[in-house]
């Protein structure tokens, strides 16, 4: 038999107080644990990403072609990147550690204090130009610098970030090539838009042209044929017996000098028909896109024939010295060719109008598969706001009445057309040059004027 005292009610609820705190502990330790699980699991991923961003971000430095160098408040080199390390560090050996002012060469003009001296006035770099002492001896190089702060916002570094000056001028010079062959071609597209409309108003001028011009020289043959009738019926009335009544009339009228003189005359007035109706030929060529074959034909005589028809009618004397190798064949058409050289020659005679002792200096020689043809003066040569504008059509510079403007712009028409090339510049003593060159004719291979 089992005796003992029976609880009493007191100890019992005491008893389930305890239990229930023993319940709430557990509860609160099972939150606390998921809470640490939770933050474990945030941790751990922050970190993942983290190491993530830390290995872009070494791999852009690794990747850098410019040198990259962090430097602490003492100039002590801290990190590298793999551009530095080859272009500065003795094989196997790093240059961390060491201090910047090791890595400038003493040819610089900025040294490290200059580098000390931005991070006392808190101001970075820009586009500073050291010179770097490198494996390959003293380079230049353009040097970025940004000031690096812990978190605390304290100035803990700088980061130097450097480019080879060789490079940058490089591009710098790739680029103004790129820039003067862009230029170049829109001077040449523009030019070529010049030359499509002179020849499309050419083409205009050369119709209008043609019809009075056909009508003269036609009817200046039919009086030519009429002509001897006229002298013959004179010739008859003259010989009359009744004709010494009309003999005063014929002195005064001086009918005599007008019969002799109409032959001439005709023949002046037929010459300068033809001279038109040729002009007009060549216009219309000029303008045409079609590249009508030519015959060969020896430059030199084309140069030196063109001198003299211009320097006969010229009311002064012009010194020439002449520098013409002979022969010098080309393809194309003479006429055209000598037209170019009468223009050339006139126009440098104007431009020394005003020049006491002109001289006009003319050479033409072949060099391998070209013939270079030069024109040079001795007057005020070209200004530069004229330069821009000289194969302008209708630009001169000539008095109003003296100078179309069009006698460069068919010039330089008729030079292309026979795949040549035109330049006009100021002579090293003064004076213009006038120089074009042509494809130099060459048995078995028969070049069309216009290609090439």
């Amino acid at each position: 038999m089992l005796t003992g005292k029976a609880p009493q009610p007191e100890d019992i609820h005491a008893s389930a107080e305890g239990e229930q705190i023993w319940l709430n502990v557990i509860g609160k330790m099972e939150e606390t644990w998921g809470q640490l699980i939770g933050q474990q699991v945030e941790l751990e991923r922050n970190n993942a990403a983290l190491q993530e961003a830390h290995a872009f971000m070494a791999s852009v430095f690794e990747s850098m072609s410019d040198v990259l160098v962090a430097c602490d408040t003492a100039l002590r080199i801290v990190r590298t990147n793999t551009a530095a390390e080859k272009l500065f560090a003795p094989a196997g050996q790093s240059i961390v550690g060491v201090r910047l002012e090791e890595l400038i060469a003493p040819s610089s003009g900025l040294k490290a204090g200059d580098v000390a001296g931005c991070m006392t006035r808190r101001e970075g770099l820009e586009d500073r130009e050291f010179q770097f002492s490198t494996r390959s001896g003293a380079l230049p190089f353009a040097v970025n610098g940004t000031l690096l702060y812990d978190r605390r916002q304290r100035l803990s570094g700088i980061v130097l970030l450097g480019r080879p000056l060789g490079e940058v001028r490089r591009a710098y010079s790739e680029l103004d090539q790129a820039h003067r062959n862009l230029k170049a071609a829109h001077v040449q597209l523009v030019q070529a838009e010049k030359m499509a409309s002179l020849g499309r108003l050419v083409a205009g001028v050369a119709h209008e042209l043609n019809n009075p011009i056909s009508f003269v020289y036609g009817n200046a043959y039919t009086l030519k044929r009429f002509i001897p009738r006229l002298v013959s019926y004179l010739a008859h009335i003259h010989a009359h017996p009744g004709a010494a009544q009309f003999e005063r009339e014929r002195k005064a009228l001086r009918v005599d000098m007008v019969v002799s003189e109409l032959d001439g005359t005709l023949d002046g007035i037929v010459e300068g028909a033809e001279r038109v109706r040729d002009i007009v030929a060549d216009l219309r060529r000029f303008s045409s896109d079609r590249r009508s074959a030519g015959a060969v034909f020896d430059m030199a005589a084309v140069v030196r024939t063109g001198l003299e028809w211009v320097l006969a009618s010229a009311d002064r004397m012009v010194e020439t010295r002449m520098d013409v190798e002979e022969p010098l064949e080309v393809e194309g058409h003479a006429g055209r060719m000598q037209q170019v050289i009468m223009n050339l020659v006139q126009n440098a005679l104007d431009a020394m109008e005003d020049v006491p002792r002109p001289v006009l200096c003319i050479t033409a020689r072949r060099d391998g598969a070209r013939v270079h043809v030069q024109i040079a003066d001795n007057g005020s040569g070209i200004a530069p706001d004229v330069a821009s504008h000289i194969f302008d059509p209708f630009f001169t510079t000539k008095p109003v009445g003296k100078g179309t403007g069009l006698g460069l712009a068919i010039c330089y028409g008729t030079v292309s057309d026979h795949g040549g090339q035109f330049a006009v510049r100021n002579g090293a003593e003064g004076g213009a040059v006038v120089a074009f060159d042509l494809p130099a004719f060459a048995p078995g291979c028969a070049a069309t004027p216009g290609e090439g």
